[in-house]
């Protein structure tokens, strides 16, 4: 084999045409058809070679639905139109919000006061929580407790002023939701927070400026639960974490969202 590689060597050598010497990529190509060697034809790939070529596949197919899964989130993130709307799918909060432009709440209904008030503590003691008082409302007037389906109860916070009611209802979050609501404009979000230090996203709530139809438990006389429907003024909805866990806040009465945001903060703080 060494002497006929060298033999072949020396003819190619003296191929050299007038206008210069051949690269040896020329040579080889002009050897193999002078020659009509037959050019081997390429193998079926074998199991290892298809398994390669099933991870690339994958691998592709994987990168692709990242790309669109990372870009579906840019969309919910930047865009608050978008986010509400998917509310109407995850609902926010342990509330079930739904969006229907037929839907018609009853105009000028007030905000319902807290029925059979009860002392802070017993509110505390039936409830199993803690209720948080706003600093920027201070003392309630009024407190209530009223119970849901599974032993949940909600604590209903009262303070009037001025002939009208401002009502803060606290309850436990949980992933069922509680209460829906109804909505012919959707609500925005808010901040009611900066940026955590240690990179948690900012603090928001939901603000339903617009009259709207709230759906919540009630029981009647025997106990039998059922779900009653009234028309909700401009309202706040956020979650604040405690030491007992996570506490959905729902706050309605308080007309602009300036305020209402700071009655938030005020319980943030």
């Amino acid at each position: 084999m060494p002497e006929e590689l060298r033999a072949l060597g020396r003819a190619l050598d003296a191929r050299a045409g007038a206008d210069g010497p051949e690269t040896m990529v020329e040579r080889v190509l002009a050897e193999i058809l002078a020659e009509r060697l037959p050019v081997p034809a390429p193998e079926p790939p074998g199991p290892r070679e298809r398994l390669r070529a099933l991870r690339r596949w994958a691998r592709r197919r994987w990168r692709a639905l990242m790309a669109a899964l990372c870009g579906l989130v840019a969309v919910l993130v930047l865009t608050p139109p978008v986010r509400a709307a998917v509310l109407d799918w995850f609902g926010f909060a342990g509330a079930e919000i739904r969006y229907d432009p037929s839907a018609t709440p009853s105009p000028g209904a007030g905000v319902p006061g807290c029925g059979s008030p009860v002392p802070l503590a017993e509110a505390e003691r039936r409830a199993g929580f803690a209720p948080v008082v706003p600093g920027r409302l201070g003392t309630p007037d009024a407190v209530a407790v009223t119970r849901e389906p599974q032993d949940r109860f909600v604590v209903s916070l009262c303070w009037y002023e001025g002939g009208r009611t401002v009502r803060l209802d606290e309850r436990r979050a949980g992933l069922d939701p509680r209460f829906g609501k109804t909505v012919r404009v959707q609500p925005r979000w808010i901040e009611l927070g900066p940026e955590g230090t240690d990179g948690e996203a900012p603090r928001t709530g939901l603000w339903f400026d617009r009259p709207h139809l709230l759906s919540v438990w009630l029981a009647d006389s025997q106990g039998v639960f059922e779900r009653e429907v009234r028309t909700a003024g401009p309202t706040l909805l956020w979650t604040h974490e405690t030491g007992g866990g996570t506490v959905t806040f729902r706050l309605e009465g308080v007309e602009g969202v300036a305020r209402a945001t700071e009655i938030a903060r005020s319980v943030e703080e």
